[in-house]
């Protein structure tokens, strides 16, 4: 009925789309109905009964498929697109695959927990041609997560058919390539789908392990109301006609006389009104007022940094030192902490980062993963909606691009859609200088600082290494903690030797001088060090970034406002990067106080090159000292 009034609002406008699920309204609420009400669920944009199951207010669903306040994400994500932890339901992300892994993160919580819970995560039969559904299923699989894998199957993405999307005979099918157990369901009839799953979500709770559970129906509507279904054989529409599952459902009911049609039409008498209702009180809401500071301020969850100082013991360690100890100690202050990447248990790491962790914190804390960034990041999602904390070693920052969808479109943008914050920081070890070609040398910091929702650090000292590192780690926030692997065995420094932390946002001042700024961050700091002892004649204040998003543009102008020139230092490709945005900001905020351009110093605009020689050649420390000398000249 809810449906019903939804496609006759959307003729009159007053929705902007809606996904219909007619015809396969007995999945979402027999699955619903056997979980218990503080097991997550993660339904799709077609499982309306799911929410309802859940006894959402009806005046909310209104509200947030209307774009009004009172729904749940303040306007920002429409129909299906949001969660809620009132009611254990994390909705989707257009990109379909990604909660498939989120599941994973939710279903892991509850082994670390010692909960016996399971996790329900929901799928079309076109999502599980996504790459996200094998990493998924494969992790799950490996480490035996009590999730439910619920795929309908309804017989077209969008208009293409079945027989287009994969070649076996069932979805089930599958479950045997992950040693995993699979079960088909008749979809179209609630009491199957109730007693089959209620059974299986008994048994997974006792013996906690992943099941598949492909559930054949059919999608009577278009793909959404404006594709239409043109593309379907009136023959095989008029086969599932005659399977709805509510009309089938209700003639059981009656021919039980569990049923009369007196008590189905006071039934629908008393939903009608509440829908009535639900449409009336969302419709008297006033549309919402745009807010500048209410919108820049939810894009991050608040965090009051609580500065903890360095006590006066210190060791001269090295950069990849720094980071260990601090990661250790992050461990031990943070007890539900996680570390899951590749090789870092037992092998401990392939920079020995984590060596010796697994023997301090166990198997369950320190979880070497198989090779499939995006259902990791995902999994680290799922435990931030849990409430548990985790940090993810990307092998190599470049690997983070397999992993890319979930960062940019699922950590970033969670806490600006629903309040949901992604407590993860995701190490990127990066960087050239090595010899290690194009694959395992970029520093594609740039692809993330323009994405709100995420912040960015890169250190260029073993002490701030360590510093922000467990900074980023209390920060409920997703952080990209950039390491750069030529400083990690080159570098040593003096650190405290207990915890403490350092702010994000906060940029560092080098050296002082009065005739230049050079602003840098990570390994090209060392490169502007070493070029001003060359040239000690130079007078220039030095600006080590440290944090990229958020910038420390108090510093940088504050600078720039006494020395008159700036000239801005960075490993990555030129075209694009951080100092092209900063140029822009100090040219339209400082431009009266500059004595000349804003010179930009960066690698070249090539692939980063194997070869000793063609890699220095691409660097931009090649070309810096030139270019500083001649702003000084201008």
């Amino acid at each position: 009925m809810i449906e019903e009034k939804m496609l006759i609002l959307l003729r009159q406008g007053k929705i902007s789309k809606w996904f219909s699920g007619i015809g396969q309204e007995a999945i979402s609420v027999g699955v619903t109905m056997a979980l218990q009400n503080d097991e997550y669920i993660l339904p799709m944009h077609r499982n309306l009964g799911v929410f309802t199951t859940r006894l959402i207010p009806l005046h909310r669903l209104f509200a947030q498929w209307q774009g009004k306040a009172s729904g749940f994400t303040k306007g920002r994500d429409r129909s299906f697109h949001f969660g809620t932890q009132d009611y254990k339901i994390v909705g989707m992300i257009s990109h379909l695959g990604p909660q498939l892994g989120v599941a994973d993160g939710i279903a892991l919580s509850h082994l670390l927990k010692k909960e016996a819970k399971l996790t329900a995560v929901f799928s079309g039969e076109g999502g599980t041609s996504e790459g996200d559904f094998h990493e998924a299923l494969n992790v799950a699989s490996v480490w035996n997560l009590p999730v439910l894998f619920c795929i309908e199957n309804n017989g077209y993405g969008l208009s293409t058919p079945t027989s287009e999307q994969y070649n076996c005979t069932h979805i089930a099918d599958r479950g045997k390539a992950y040693g995993m157990e699979a079960h088909i369901v008749e979809g179209n009839n609630v009491l199957e789908v109730y007693s089959k799953v209620n059974k299986i979500a008994k048994s997974v709770r006792k013996n906690p392990r992943p099941v598949l559970i492909e559930f054949k129906t059919f999608r009577r509507r278009g793909h959404e109301e404006a594709s239409g279904t043109k593309y379907v054989p009136q023959d095989l529409m008029s086969v599932w006609e005659d399977k709805d599952p509510i009309s089938n459902f209700e003639a059981f009911l009656c021919k039980q006389k569990i049923l009369t049609e007196n008590k189905i039409q006071a039934e629908k008498l008393k939903i009608s009104n509440e829908i009535q209702e639900g449409l009336q009180s969302a419709f008297a809401e006033e549309q919402i007022i745009a807010s500048l500071s209410t919108e820049l301020g939810d894009v991050y969850k608040n965090y009051d940094y609580q500065q903890v100082s360095p006590k006066s013991n210190t060791s001269e360690i090295r950069f990849v030192d720094a980071i260990s100890q601090g990661l250790k100690q992050a461990m031990e202050r943070h007890e539900d902490l996680v570390i899951m990447g590749q090789d870092v248990a037992e092998y401990g790491g392939v920079f020995k980062i984590t060596d010796g962790f697994l023997e301090q914190f166990g198997k369950e804390r320190v979880r070497n993963t198989p090779i499939c960034e995006s259902a990791v990041i995902e999994t680290a999602m799922g435990l931030s909606i849990a409430g548990i904390k985790s940090v993810v070693e990307l092998q190599f920052a470049d690997f983070v691009s397999s992993g890319f969808n979930p960062v940019v479109n699922y950590l970033a943008k969670s806490h600006y859609r629903w309040g949901q914050e992604a407590n993860i920081v995701l190490r990127m070890p990066c960087g050239a200088g090595v010899g290690a070609g194009p694959f395992h040398s970029q520093t594609n910091e740039a692809w993330f600082t323009k994405t709100p929702g995420l912040k960015v650090i890169y250190p260029a000292f073993p002490v701030d290494a360590k510093g922000l590192l467990a900074t980023a780690i209390e920060d409920p926030n997703p952080v990209l903690f950039f390491e750069h692997k030529a400083l990690y065995r080159s570098l040593r420094q003096e650190v405290p030797t207990e915890y403490y932390n350092l702010p994000i946002g906060k940029a560092a001042l080098i050296r002082t001088g009065s005739a230049v700024t050079v602003i840098s961050y990570g390994a090209a700091v060392h490169w502007a060090i070493e070029t001003l002892e060359n040239n000690p004649d130079i007078s220039a204040d030095l600006i080590d970034l440290r944090s990229l998003q958020p910038l420390d543009y108090d510093s940088i102008l504050n600078s720039v406002k006494k020395t008159n020139r700036v000239i801005i230092l960075q490993e990555d490709s030129l075209f694009g990067g951080i100092a092209s945005d900063l140029s822009a900001y100090i040219m339209e905020n400082a431009f009266e106080y500059l004595d000349a351009a804003v010179q930009r110093v960066g690698s070249l605009d090539t692939p980063i090159p194997f070869a000793n020689s063609l890699e220095q050649q691409y660097l931009a420390k090649r070309t810096f000292e030139t270019s500083l000398k001649s702003l000084l000249e201008y």
